[in-house]
């Protein structure tokens, strides 16, 4: 990513973070609107994406606790900056239609915290939290061990970290946003960077199952954590694969521009060649690229084959009864 310039490098974050934000949520069932998403993030990193969708306080929630996450990694993490974490998470102090305790350790005021699934009367407890009444002592000692400097490798701590606060299950709900939250800080700190070209939640929310099932073999066995670590460094490896195949669009287009920067082109022609490079899902005729700049067939035409003739476009080899076209786009090495 150091080969683009900055403006491309705010791309990236901000696809990879947008990427991030959706994904979290979806492990635990929540389908946030991916352009409100967008717009959150890029008002706070000030990247112009042009036209922003409508505030929501509840996107901008998970936003904001990502967001604090990784860019103040350095700092201690404390019980009060966990707890404007779930403030962040639940401006409504509900949960769906039932009010919960924001901002607090969780009190077992109804019963004992534990993870269920299945129907009433028939449901199947998987895991179940320590007392609330250990939360202030046991919190304290995760805080401890989480700003100290023992713990090991680094990245190891991440995958320590991420258990140990889903294990305590300290908050009424939002426990696994938090968690996941509080281990993509622990990689920002491993890696001293708050730039985040990758999304381990992405990834988590691919190998679902295999997240809950790993959880719950650990916290109902004998904590032995090896399991646990060796998926979940499976997992972040996954996740950098996965990196290198979506940023892979990125440098393309980096790539593109500088090769093709010293020719001139009309505004219609950046256009399309953007569209194209954004990923253009359908075939680009003389028809498709009249509608999309709103020109005439002619103009669309004439633009077409002057980037032929400087050879940035080329004739699409797949035939058809229409002409299609698509981009000479310079390898990566």
């Amino acid at each position: 990513m150091a080969e683009v310039g900055l403006g491309l490098r705010d791309q990236a974050t901000l696809q990879v973070m947008t990427d991030d934000v959706l994904k979290t949520s979806e492990i635990e069932g929540e389908k946030l609107d991916p352009d409100a998403v967008r717009s959150s993030i890029a008002r706070r990193l000030g990247v112009d994406i042009g036209a922003l969708a409508p505030v929501d306080r509840f996107v901008d929630g998970v936003v904001e606790m990502i967001l604090d996450a990784t860019e103040r990694y350095a700092e201690p993490l404390t019980a009060e900056r966990l707890f404007g974490w779930h403030r962040a998470l639940f401006p409504t102090t509900y949960s769906g239609l039932s009010p919960i305790n924001v901002g607090a350790w969780r009190t077992d005021a109804n019963g004992p915290m534990q993870v269920v699934s299945g129907p009433i009367g028939r449901q199947r407890v998987h895991f179940e939290a320590p007392p609330a009444s250990q939360l202030d002592a046991e919190t304290a000692r995760f805080l401890d061990w989480f700003n100290g400097s023992s713990g090991g490798d680094p990245v190891l701590k991440a995958g320590l970290a991420h258990l140990w606060i889903v294990t305590l299950h300290p908050f009424d709900d939002g426990n696994g946003r938090i968690a996941r939250a509080v281990g993509d800080m622990a990689l920002a700190r491993a890696e001293q960077s708050s730039r985040r070209f990758y999304s381990l939640s992405a990834q988590i929310q691919q190998e679902r199952r295999d997240y809950y099932d790993l959880l719950e073999q650990t916290q109902r066995g004998s904590m032995d954590v090896t399991d646990w670590l060796a998926w979940f460094l499976g997992c972040l490896s996954r996740a950098l694969e996965r990196a290198d195949v979506s940023l892979s669009g990125v440098l393309n287009k980096a790539r593109f521009w500088q090769r093709w920067a010293g020719t001139p082109m009309n505004a219609r022609q950046i256009l399309l060649l953007n569209r194209l490079l954004d990923g253009f899902d359908d075939k680009l005729t003389n028809k498709k690229w009249a509608a999309i700049a709103k020109c005439s067939s002619d103009t669309a035409l004439r633009d077409i084959n002057d980037l032929l003739n400087h050879g940035t476009l080329k004739k699409s080899e797949s035939g058809g009864r229409s002409t299609s076209y698509e981009l000479q786009v310079p390898a990566i090495d």
